[in-house]
């Protein structure tokens, strides 16, 4: 079965840069969409970026200018490039993947387990 991991995940300052990364640990067929959701304490998940495989671009207001989406399609990999972090960045991190598994298979949405990020002096 696949399973998509991060990693990247910290303590780091305000104003500091962290690069998360996420791939699955098995073969897959093709990805299309692949985007990093957040969620901190008490607040509800939300969308923090996504890619799509023409790698057209979105980020949400709370992080645009700051944090960078990309994709490494050789090594199915997502990377979310962190910047000018801020302690309401606080959350734990998930990718997630729309992808097929073998050819003619259904498209399905595969979730990694998360990695936390803690921006606190």
């Amino acid at each position: 079965q696949v399973q998509l991991v991060e990693s990247g995940g910290g303590l780091v300052q305000p104003g500091g840069s962290l690069r998360l990364s996420c791939a699955p640990s098995g073969s897959i067929f093709i990805i299309n969409t692949m985007r990093w959701y957040r969620q901190a304490p008490g607040k509800q998940r939300e969308l923090v970026a996504s890619i799509t495989s023409g790698s057209s671009t979105f980020y949400s207001d709370s992080v645009k200018g700051r944090f960078t989406i990309s994709r490494d399609n050789a090594k199915n990999t997502v990377y979310l490039q962190m910047d000018s972090l801020k302690p309401e960045d606080t959350a734990v991190y998930n990718c997630n993947a729309d992808l097929r598994r073998f050819a003619g298979s259904p498209l399905a949405t595969y979730w990694g387990q998360g990695t936390q990020v803690t921006v606190s002096s």
